[in-house]
C-alpha cells in the first residue's frame, strides 16, 4: 500500500485490516466457484444457491428463496428495514458446463508478468463479486458499522441465458428501490460500467418452394436467395458510427446442391447504445419482406435487454462513487478508478430500463470470462473489500429515479 495517511480515520482502519480480510474472501471465491453451476442445471444451481443463502443469513439478512422450475432458485434477501433499499444484484449461475473443474481448477497461478492470479469456473463472472460481498458485509458488521442503507441483495439463477424466469422479480425490485449494484465484472483495469448497450436477437425463417435446379428452375422459388436479399437490409441496419451493430451469427438452408432451397434460417444479434436505436432496427426488422412473393418470412424474436443509459442519478451515483474511490486506490496502489461503458449485457440493463439508477461493473478485476482462462487478480480483492464497505455505507447512495436520461 503506498500509504493511507492522508484518508479518514474510519477508512483508514479498514484499509489496514483489508489484506486479513482479503484471504477470508479468497476462501469464498473458491469455495462457490468448486461449486459449479451451470445455467439450466436445476440442482447444481439449487446447491451453491442454498450455501449462498446460508452465508448471507450468517450475516444476519432475512433470505426468501424463490423457486425457478428448470433454472434452480433465486434469493431475495433483506438488510435492514426503512427507506426504499438499496438493491445489489449477482448471479450464481455460469456458461460453465459440469466437468469444467478437471480443465479449469480453482487454484493460484502466477504468470510471467508476477502478478498472482485465482482461477476457476465462474470466478471472474461473478462468483468473485459475490464473496466480496459476503466479506464487505462482514467486515462492516466487525466495525460495528453495518450498511448506511437498508439493502436488498438479489441473487439470481438464470442471468447467463438472458434472465427469462427472474427478469420481473428484477424489474418489480428495481422499481422500489434507490439504486442498484450489480457485482459483474468490470472493465479492463477495473473501471465500473455506467453504460452498456442493448441486445436483440431474431431467428428468421424463410419458405420457399423446391423445385429440380436442372429440369424446372423457374418453378421454384429459392428460400436461400430469398434469406439472403432480406439479410442484406438487416446488416445495412447497422450504424457502427453511432453504436449500433449487427452480426448475422449462423445461417443455413437447403438440402443439396440441384434442389432449389425449400426453407432457409439465419440468426441475428443487434447490439445498440440507445432506447432510440432498438426502437428503429425492431421497426425495420418487422418490416422485412422478402423480394420474391412466392416465399413467405417467418420472424422470432426481438429485444431481450434495452440499452443501459445513464440518467442523473446513475451519473451523480458515479460521480460518489469514483470520489471514495479515488483517494482509496491511491493509498492502496491501485489504478485509478474510472467508469465506460460495454457492448455486453447485464441485468443492469433490466433494472436501469424501470428507472432504477445502476451503477455496474463492480467485481474483482480480472479477465478470461466465459473461458478456460477465467480468473481474478488476487492483489485487487483488499481494494475491492474497502470500497464495497464504502459504497454499502454511504447514506443514500443512490437515492432517487432515472425516468429521463441523457447522454454520456
Amino acid at each position: 500500500m503506498n500509504g493511507s495517511g492522508s484518508l479518514p480515520e474510519e477508512i483508514r482502519a479498514l484499509v489496514e485490516g483489508a489484506r486479513e480480510w482479503a484471504r477470508s474472501a479468497r476462501t469464498l471465491m473458491e469455495e462457490l466457484a468448486a461449486m459449479e453451476s451451470p445455467s439450466g442445471d436445476e440442482a447444481a444451481v439449487r446447491e451453491v444457491s442454498e450455501r449462498f443463502a446460508g452465508l448471507l443469513e450468517e450475516r444476519g439478512a432475512r433470505v426468501e428463496r424463490h423457486p425457478a422450475p428448470g433454472w434452480g432458485q433465486h434469493l431475495d434477501a433483506r438488510l435492514g428495514e426503512g427507506a426504499p433499499p438499496l438493491l445489489v444484484v449477482g448471479h450464481l449461475d455460469t456458461v460453465h458446463p459440469v466437468g469444467t473443474l478437471e480443465r479449469l481448477p480453482v487454484e493460484e497461478r502466477t504468470g510471467n508478468d508476477g502478478v498472482p492470479r485465482l482461477y476457476g469456473p465462474g470466478v471472474y463472472d461473478m462468483k468473485g463479486g459475490l464473496a466480496l460481498l459476503l466479506t464487505a458485509l462482514e467486515l462492516l458488521e466487525s466495525q460495528g458499522r453495518g450498511p448506511g442503507v437498508p439493502l436488498r441483495i438479489l441473487v439470481t439463477a438464470d442471468e447467463e441465458v438472458g434472465s427469462p424466469h427472474s427478469r420481473d422479480l428484477l424489474e418489480t425490485a428495481a422499481r422500489d428501490a434507490s439504486g442498484a449494484l450489480v457485482l459483474e465484472p468490470p472493465l479492463p483495469g477495473g473501471g465500473m460500467k455506467v453504460r452498456r448497450k442493448g441486445m436483440a436477437g431474431w431467428t428468421l425463417a424463410m419458405e420457399g418452394v423446391p423445385a429440380h435446379a436442372g429440369i424446372e428452375p423457374e418453378k421454384g422459388a429459392s428460400a436461400i436467395h430469398a434469406l439472403v436479399g432480406v439479410l442484406e437490409e438487416v446488416v445495412a441496419l447497422g450504424r457502427p458510427a453511432e453504436g449500433t451493430t449487427v452480426n448475422v451469427g449462423t445461417i443455413r438452408g437447403g438440402t443439396t446442391g440441384n434442389v432449389v432451397a425449400e426453407s432457409a434460417e439465419a440468426r441475428v444479434d443487434v447490439r445498440f447504445r440507445t432506447r432510440a436505436e432498438g426502437a428503429r432496427v425492431t421497426s425495420a426488422m418487422e418490416a422485412l419482406r422478402p423480394r420474391d412473393p412466392r416465399c413467405t418470412l417467418r420472424l422470432q424474436g426481438g429485444i431481450n435487454r434495452g440499452a443501459m443509459e445513464p440518467g442523473p442519478r446513475a451519473l451523480e451515483m458515479a460521480r460518489r462513487a469514483l470520489e471514495a474511490a479515488r483517494p482509496l486506490a491511491r493509498a492502496m496502489g491501485r489504478p485509478e478508478p474510472h467508469t465506460g461503458a460495454t457492448g455486453g449485457g447485464s441485468d443492469g440493463n433490466l433494472i436501469s430500463a424501470v428507472g432504477c439508477p445502476v451503477l455496474d461493473g463492480l467485481g474483482p478485476d480480472g479477465a478470461g470470462a466465459h473461458t478456460m482462462e477465467e480468473h481474478v487478480l488476487l492483489e485487487d480483492l483488499p481494494y475491492r473489500i474497502v470500497l464495497y464497505s464504502l459504497l454499502l455505507s454511504a447514506p443514500g447512495l443512490g437515492a432517487g429515479t432515472d425516468h429521463g436520461h441523457v447522454q454520456v
